[in-house]
């Protein structure tokens, strides 16, 4: 096997052991304390925002414009439908030349 398989299966295999962790650290607990729930449903965003951030030092104005759309968007919708709309328009955007 190269060295590419090699890479992909132990990536598979880290992130496994760490959800897998992370589930079997908290199901020995009865009672989650409030800060640790509060910060766990905070993930996401954070998840989310490490993605968008970098793609901010080189964004352009279609960049710049469906990150501004998706301000608008999560103000009404979930955290799903409003990443879907504004990856939709980005697309869009670029599409048509809107560089």
């Amino acid at each position: 096997m190269n060295g590419m398989i090699w890479i992909i299966i132990f990536g598979a295999a880290a992130t496994y052991l760490t959800r897998i962790g992370g589930h079997l650290v908290l199901s020995r607990f009865d009672h989650v304390h409030p800060r640790v729930q509060a910060g766990l449903n905070a993930v996401p965003a954070a998840v989310l925002t490490t993605l968008v951030a970098p793609a901010l030092i080189d964004a352009g104005p279609a960049e710049w414009s469906a990150i501004i759309f998706a301000a608008f968007v999560g103000l009404r919708a979930k955290l799903t439908g409003m990443f879907f709309a504004s990856a939709v328009l980005l697309i869009v955007l670029r599409q048509i030349g809107f560089n």
